[in-house]
């Protein structure tokens, strides 16, 4: 194994140990606030994003690291989906699995808006979503990034992603699945 790919590893294992300690209404909690910057943000550089929520049945915003080393890739995160009729939030896990070329490690945000109930309904109960990508993204704290407008497989549905950290460079075909998170969604915890 390279240092490189090591290294990797010890960067996604170092990043996810201290999630590992928080009790579910401190992990809630994190993403509640990670939702937040992720909209304030978006609606910064996207001004017409917040109209769009605003009519939508519901979005979701989910935090993930992705790793990519030479062929093969994978990463995984946490998200929460709001459905603006009802106000209801529902927390959710990722995965995603790629194959490809590229190297690199990305800390990246999305935001996924649905625009009918049927969408927002499938996505919450199945939660899968295909999407072909390639990008070149480097952001070191303040500098660089990129903000971008994804394709999805999912019809009536719009993606917006984010890169918050990290250096990558790919051209490969994700498929990331996005589930219901039961012990934070677990009332009284």
């Amino acid at each position: 194994m390279t240092a490189r790919f090591i290294s990797s590893l010890l960067l996604i294992v170092a990043m996810a140990v201290p999630a590992l300690a928080d009790t579910p209404a401190e992990k809630r909690e994190k993403i509640l606030v990670m939702r937040e910057e992720v909209l304030a943000e978006l609606f910064d550089q996207r001004p017409q994003a917040r109209a769009e929520i605003d009519e939508a049945e519901g979005y979701a915003v989910f935090s993930n690291v992705g790793v990519q080393i030479f062929l093969l890739g994978g990463g995984g995160g946490r998200g929460v989906v709001r459905d603006v009729k009802t106000g209801q939030d529902t927390f959710m896990k990722m995965a995603t699995a790629s194959v490809g070329i590229g190297l690199g490690i990305k800390d990246f945000r999305a935001v996924f808006i649905f625009h009918s109930r049927d969408a927002l309904a499938d996505f919450t109960k199945h939660g899968w979503d295909m999407t072909g990508e390639a990008d070149a993204a480097a952001r070191s704290g303040n500098k660089g990034g990129e903000i971008g407008e994804a394709a999805s497989v999912r019809k009536k549905v719009s993606v917006y992603q984010f890169t918050d950290g990290g250096l990558m460079l790919q051209a490969s075909l994700h498929g990331t699945k996005y589930w219901q998170d039961d012990k934070l969604n677990a009332v009284g915890q």
